[in-house]
């Protein structure tokens, strides 16, 4: 199952990543000062998903991306894919899975072993 995972930035800032059913990153969010605001951008995410624009691009070493908006606010940008196709199977998963996918919060840095 697809999931989003609440992690911390290196600056204390959160962001969170969706990955795949696989456990690829498909894409990643922009930094928020509070957990809160990272976990009010995942329900929003899940509430407006078929709203969001996905705005496809192209890097200078020929990989390919996505932006993902809604409302014309930028929430995150993907992962860089080797081709069309792998980007198109990606932005499907999300299509699909976004809704129903579970929250991981990974941001206290607490590890089970010593």
């Amino acid at each position: 199952m697809s999931s989003f995972v609440i992690t911390k930035r290196f600056n204390d800032e959160y962001k969170f990543e969706f990955t795949s059913r696989k456990g690829k990153t498909i894409f990643t969010s922009n930094s928020f000062e509070l957990k809160f605001e990272c976990e009010q951008a995942i329900d929003f995410l899940k509430l407006n998903i078929e709203h969001a624009l996905f705005l496809k691009s192209k890097s200078s070493k020929g990989k390919y991306f996505f932006r993902l908006l809604i409302e014309d606010k930028q929430l995150a940008i993907s992962r860089k894919y080797a081709t069309q196709l792998m980007l198109e199977k990606g932005i499907i998963e999300i299509s699909k899975y976004v809704t129903k996918s579970e929250i991981l919060d990974f941001s206290n840095n607490d590890f089970i072993f010593d």
